[in-house]
């Protein structure tokens, strides 16, 4: 049987995370763990096996990616255009770092945490899963928030009915989430637990990085299926079906209006691990609807 909320508790979003990747020359395709003394933590880490070892790129590797990303962006130049002409909103087209300069330099450009956390601190207890470098093949990790829990689940490809819980943690154990804008599509979210631990996750979409940001800051109404009107259900089972490819159930975003806001996500063609957001907004009896006034 697959994972299901307890029966004090609804589900209210759910995607698929992994730690995130360094995207600065010196750094990219490169993840650290450290403690607040920037030491490499990750042989310190309960139960983690062993993982890949990263060094900072010489000068010669940054030159090297740095003409390989020209030409890159060449082709992604021509990929917007195509994209803009009736391109899904959510679109993950552009440069890695979506355009956007570092905010922290010395945690996205000489250096890349993905894990930031002193001696027994929350941080400490992810999963090791969420790391490309040592997650299974045919696996995947999914970031879930409920009502009352953020969980990360493991799935397998070939068990999807399977699930895994591989931990846990209440909601007032996280005091909150930042979108981190340098970043590949500009996807990545820091969650930082109570005791001011953190980790980086990816989160393959910058809509999906905001969802996180706004369900845990309360500023967005996020609702569960529970609370949709009869007419809203058929709209949305009629959404759903145009998109069979959908990587996971929708999330229900209630306006200041009352208009819900549905956004669920399809895979991209653009990259691994990169998906396009698609949404529609309908009224109490499920029809199309448009933002009104403080919607937005």
């Amino acid at each position: 049987m697959g994972w299901h909320p307890g029966a004090d508790e609804e589900p209210l979003f759910r995607i698929t995370v992994t730690f995130a990747t360094g995207v600065a020359p010196a750094v990219a395709d490169s993840r650290w763990f450290r403690d607040p003394q920037r030491n490499d933590i990750q042989d310190e880490l309960d139960g983690w096996p062993a993982g890949p070892v990263f060094t900072p790129h010489t000068t010669g590797d940054q030159a090297a990616r740095r003409t390989g990303r020209g030409l890159l962006g060449a082709v992604q130049v021509i990929a917007n255009l195509v994209a803009n002409v009736g391109g899904a909103a959510g679109s993950p087209f552009g440069s890695a770092a979506g355009g956007e300069k570092p905010e922290e330099p010395e945690n996205e450009v000489q250096d890349f945490p993905v894990m930031w956390a002193a001696p027994r601190a929350l941080a400490r207890t992810v999963p090791w899963q969420l790391d490309p470098g040592r997650q299974p093949d045919g696996y995947r990790t999914d970031l879930v928030l409920t009502t009352r829990r953020l969980l990360f689940l493991g799935v397998r490809d070939t068990k999807i009915d399977e699930e895994e819980v591989l931990a846990e943690f209440p909601r007032e154990a996280i005091s909150g989430a930042q979108r981190m804008k340098f970043s590949r599509v500009s996807a990545d979210v820091r969650m930082t637990f109570s005791d001011r631990s953190w980790v980086r996750l990816f989160t393959g979409n910058s809509n999906c990085a905001d969802r996180i940001v706004g369900i845990l800051s309360g500023n967005d109404q996020v609702v569960p299926e529970s609370v949709l009107s009869e007419g809203q259900r058929r709209r949305v089972n009629q959404f759903m079906s145009g998109h069979r490819d959908a990587t996971q159930g929708p999330v229900y975003i209630k306006l200041n209006s009352g208009i819900v806001f549905v956004e669920t996500y399809v895979p991209s063609k653009a990259g691994k691990g990169l998906v396009n957001a698609v949404g529609i907004l309908m009224d109490e009896a499920g029809e199309p609807a448009q933002p009104r006034p403080g919607d937005l």
